[in-house]
């Protein structure tokens, strides 16, 4: 079975989630290492989809 890709939305709510708990200082130490790393990956694939929609869209633009 494949496995599904995680969607923007998605990926912003769990750093939004992400963010929340640390503001709430719900991490231990062994804990915050992985919860960033987690964050930062999250925030590159927003990124990714980010430019990935400029790009699409400024393609459909051109072709009008």
């Amino acid at each position: 079975m494949e496995k599904k890709k995680m969607g923007y939305a998605e990926a912003i709510a769990e750093v939004e989630a992400i963010l929340d708990r640390f503001n709430r200082e719900e991490f231990d130490v062994d804990t915050l290492a992985a919860q960033v790393k987690r964050a930062t990956e999250l925030i590159g694939l927003c990124r990714e989809k980010l430019r990935k929609a400029e790009e699409d869209v400024a393609k459909i633009l051109k072709e009008e």
